[in-house]
């Protein structure tokens, strides 16, 4: 099978769409349809239905994605060898929460880059999921574990929340040791209601029964900066918190427990950049479990 064909074909399925796979590729995205439309041809197979959002893989493009996938690997082991570099090259995309991306894995992903310097890693950190039963990412880290789909699931972490206020609200800190917040004055953060992505983060009624945010945000990250800026008392997950002098834990002995699931569909589970990113993300896990469960 013709490999430069294919990893135009591989790029349209990790991508979505032509012009994105076109500039991982450094082509135009006339390139690229012309070379997708050649292959389809010689398979005699419809590879993609084309959709407005983009190339969504049809079951046979979906049956042939493995195979490329593993030709890819071929190829950069070959290349490797060739320049004497990393073992690992290739794209490897990563879907997490917003939190959970952008506070703990960012930081620590210096140290997998430069021991890998050849992989391309897209670091999808948001509110809300790329599906990897779609083949939108290669791996997401979940807040709860997917029940259908060709995936591997495992759980990561459990994490826990607590409820949090400006470290120089001294009287915030004393009334809501005191008060149930419904009666406190004091204005409370969370997510807004209509657009939750994920039914774990509506926890406020885990603090107090029928507790409701007068201040939302779609953004965990947004949420602790205006806790700590002094616009209210919210929840938080600790290792979201924890070293922030501007925060401090209020009601300490009250406390949420959630998990984080890893998914990755079972096409990509052997292929070994799939492998180390597990196994890195699992050691820096394992070395802050302290932040995720504090005794």
């Amino acid at each position: 099978m013709d490999w430069d064909k294919l990893q135009y074909f591989l790029m349209v399925a990790r991508h979505g769409t032509l012009a994105r796979a076109g500039q991982a590729l450094h082509v135009d995205a006339t390139t690229v349809s012309r070379r997708v439309s050649a292959l389809e041809a010689a398979l005699e197979q419809t590879l993609f239905e084309r959709a407005p959002g983009g190339f969504i893989l049809t079951a046979a493009g979906r049956a042939l994605v493995p195979h490329a996938e593993a030709m890819a690997a071929a190829a950069a082991r070959i290349h490797s060898v060739r320049e004497g570099g990393s073992a690992l090259s290739g794209q490897l995309r990563v879907s997490v929460s917003e939190g959970f991306g952008g506070s703990f894995i960012a930081p620590r992903l210096g140290g997998f880059t430069t021991a890998h310097p050849e992989l391309e890693i897209d670091l999808v950190a948001s509110s809300g999921f790329l599906n990897p039963s779609r083949r939108e990412a290669d791996m997401a880290v979940l807040l709860a574990r997917p029940r259908k789909g060709p995936l591997i699931t495992r759980k990561l972490s459990d994490y826990s929340l607590g409820l949090y206020a400006p470290a120089d609200r001294l009287d915030w800190q004393a009334a809501v040791a005191e008060a149930p917040l419904s009666r406190a004055g004091i204005p409370v953060i969370g997510y807004v209601p209509d657009i939750l992505y994920a039914p774990e983060l509506d926890y406020l009624g885990e603090i107090e029964p029928g507790l409701r945010a007068g201040v939302r945000s779609s953004s965990i990250l947004a949420q602790r900066r205006m806790i700590a800026g002094g616009a209210g008392v919210g929840v938080l997950p600790c290792f979201l918190a924890a070293g922030d002098p501007a925060l401090v834990r209020v009601r300490p002995d009250q406390s949420i427990g959630r998990s984080f699931w890893l998914a990755l569909h079972r096409d990509v589970a052997p292929q070994p950049r799939i492998r180390a990113f597990i196994d890195w993300l699992d050691a820096e896990v394992q070395k802050s479990r302290g932040l995720f469960v504090p005794a």
